[in-house]
This record gives C-alpha cells, sequence and structure tokens, in this order.
C-alpha cells in the first residue's frame, strides 16, 4: 500500500482555501460594484428629473 506524502495535504488544504478566499473576495467586490452602480443610477435619474423640472419652470 502506498502512503502519501504530508505536503500533499498541505497543497490540497492551499488549494481549498485560496478557492474559498476567491470565491468570497468575488461575492464582495460584485455587491460593492452592484452598490456603485446603484449609486450612480440614482445620481442619474437625479440628474435628469431637475432637467425636467428646469424646462418646465422655463
Amino acid at each position: 500500500m502506498m502512503t502519501i506524502p504530508i505536503w500533499v495535504y498541505f497543497v490540497v488544504v492551499g488549494i481549498l482555501i485560496s478557492a474559498y478566499m476567491a470565491f468570497r473576495t468575488g461575492t464582495e467586490e460584485r455587491k460593492l460594484e452592484d452598490e456603485s452602480i446603484e449609486l450612480e443610477g440614482r445620481v442619474y435619474m437625479e440628474r435628469i428629473q431637475k432637467e425636467k423640472e428646469a424646462r418646465r419652470g422655463v
């Protein structure tokens, strides 16, 4: 029967931890990006609303 060296276990654990961290970081970045896009959209919609009100006032 063949025994597996202990360093192989460390490599596998390192790969799993790296995959988890990459997934977690990607999720956080997507959330921040969505919030940023939503904020930009609100600013844009407010600007359009102000332009409409300015046109009506003239």
